[in-house]
């Protein structure tokens, strides 16, 4: 196998009509919270990634709170956090630039979120980024936790759009072959540099949320690098 990586060139020559954010990765920087409560970033990384493993397998919705417990107490930490966590919900920030690509994205396309939380706690996120959203959806209200299909499909259901017309912004990796599963293409804001999977990639990757105006006007962008096979 060659060592050498194949770059493409992506143009978004579609026209979509609605773009669905992950919240509380792609907008909002929930890690800094998480990192913050545990009390130093190396045991915030740990709880949110047991976290994580534990809502990708948790089928139908388990309360959000009690998954949060749950990997806390598995990584020998306090059960406690998860209440401190929901105290201090008002903490989280959006990305610096989120407000402004939010406001130009919505000048041209319908936008929503859809997140991976209880519905009390997601609308109070989707809030605190001061942007009108017209579809919030929650796993608590899809009844299951993203890459499952039913918070995508609960979300194009509410837009009355079939998925080829919306574009979905992922935060995690993870909601790669979630959205994608359900036919919409991916954009990903990979804000804390997570490794891709050469299986799912996404239609474009990039660090930060400035250049999707430009990239839903038709602007060039580089599809991540893939190791070449031959």
């Amino acid at each position: 196998m060659s060592n050498t990586t194949v770059v493409s060139i992506v143009r978004s020559s579609k026209r979509y009509d609605a773009v669905l954010f992950d919240l509380l990765t792609a907008v909002i920087d929930s890690w800094t919270l998480w990192n913050d409560v545990a009390g130093d970033p190396g045991a915030g990384l740990r709880w949110r990634e047991q976290y994580l493993r534990l809502t990708y397998g948790a089928g139908p919705y388990v309360p959000y709170e009690s998954l949060v417990a749950k990997a806390a107490a598995e990584q020998g930490l306090p059960l406690t956090l998860a209440q401190q966590l929901s105290r201090r919900w008002g903490e989280l920030r959006p990305w610096p630039e989120a407000p402004t690509v939010l406001n130009a994205v919505a000048a041209s396309a319908r936008i929503g979120v859809v997140t991976n939380c209880s519905d009390t706690l997601g609308r109070r996120a989707a809030d605190l980024v001061q942007i009108p959203f017209e579809v919030v959806v929650t796993a608590e209200t899809a009844g299951a936790y993203k890459p499952r299909p039913e918070p995508y499909r609960r979300a194009l259901d509410a837009l009355s759009l079939p998925p080829e017309k919306v574009l979905f912004v992922a935060g995690s990796r993870h909601d790669i072959p979630g959205a994608g599963g359900v036919g919409m293409d991916v954009w990903w804001h990979n804000r804390v540099g997570m490794p891709i999977d050469p299986e799912n990639p996404p239609l474009a990757e990039h660090p930060s949320l400035d250049t999707l105006p430009d990239f839903l006007e038709g602007g060039d962008h580089q599809r991540p690098a893939q190791p070449d096979a031959d």
